[in-house]
């Protein structure tokens, strides 16, 4: 059979972005054939299509879909032809397509409390906020949290999980109604980053103290604020690079500024099992079960308009989570 795909054959800006028609074999030995319904849209593919992460080429794009199964491979158990799935976080490129073989083992069944446009917006997300809040840095009760790209996908879910954990959120985003979306969205203060000085606000908020964590997804613009606003012992927690990355961090800066740890965690390495993978993706669709979470599907995009979909989450333009309608 076909599959409509996008697919890269060069690393660049939205213009080499490329839509083509392909053979899809049946699929293979613990694989299963998806009909896809919904396709979710993330950073990751900016990085991967840029070239910031490295892919063989030709190569797929997307690392989130929902779908339908359409066809069993030998060896599959847990599925069945019609079921309704999920997956985020690869492992391998592709999910933007109308049609894909994906392993078994690294799919999920699609909860029957969140429809398809709404897991594909959030799972990838959510799943990293799960692992940020939870494993990476475990947030406690009353502890102040900094999260930049306050009013972004991820940024949105973070402040939800983070009032329900009790924590007081303090975002920062860019101009006032980004700030807006934040406070709308868990976040007891929003620093805009267009007009105020993050680290001085930080300090403010906190009575001096700075925060034992902050969650940066965005790299090199960010990096001296995020150091600024940390406390003696705190975790800078870099864990995107929108702007760049950051600087090299020599141990000496860390011993200065407070005895501080550093880390660059992935979404990958947090969900490398199965186990793990259900355990996060399980999380998540039950705080959307319970109402903890909720989403806001702010830009569609049918896959023709692929280009336009990447320029504007490039630029900023875009607020809350998108999905590529295949």
């Amino acid at each position: 059979m076909k599959t409509t795909a996008v697919r890269i054959h060069a690393a660049g800006g939205p213009e080499v972005l490329q839509i083509e028609t392909l053979d899809l074999p049946e699929p293979g030995a613990g694989e299963v054939r998806i009909r896809h319904t919904a396709i979710g849209f993330n950073f990751q593919d900016i990085y991967t299509r840029s070239g910031q992460y490295p892919a063989p080429m030709p190569s797929g794009l997307g690392t989130e879909a929902v779908g339908v199964v359409e066809a069993l491979g030998a060896g599959v158990t847990d599925f069945r032809v019609g079921d309704r799935v999920c997956y985020a976080s690869g492992p391998v490129l592709g999910a933007c397509a109308t049609h894909r073989n994906y392993p078994a083992a690294r799919l999920l069944h699609a909860p029957a409390h969140m429809d398809d446009e709404t897991i594909a917006a959030s799972l990838l997300k959510g799943m990293t906020v799960e692992y940020l809040m939870q494993r990476c840095y475990p947030v406690q009760r009353g502890q102040h949290v900094l999260m930049h790209a306050a009013a972004g996908g991820v940024g949105l879910l973070a402040g939800q999980w983070g009032r329900h954990l009790g924590a007081h959120m303090i975002g920062v985003a860019a101009g006032p109604e980004k700030v807006a979306l934040a406070l709308a969205n868990g976040y007891e203060h929003c620093i805009d980053r267009l007009g105020e000085d993050i680290a001085a606000r930080v300090k403010e908020i906190t009575g001096g103290a700075g925060v034992p964590v902050v969650y940066d997804s965005v790299g090199k613009n960010s990096f001296d604020a995020s150091l600024a606003s940390l406390a003696p012992r705190g975790y800078f927690v870099s864990f995107g690079t929108t702007t760049g990355a950051p600087p090299p961090v020599a141990a000496s800066t860390l011993q200065k500024a407070g005895s501080l740890y550093f880390t660059r965690p992935t979404l990958v390495t947090y969900t490398a099992s199965t186990e793990d993978l259900r355990a996060s993706a399980a999380a998540v669709f039950e705080m959307f079960r319970q109402g903890v979470l909720k989403v806001s599907v702010n830009q569609r995009y049918a896959m023709a308009d692929i280009a336009r979909a990447h320029a504007d989450l490039e630029s900023g333009r875009t607020t809350g989570s998108s999905v590529i309608v295949p």
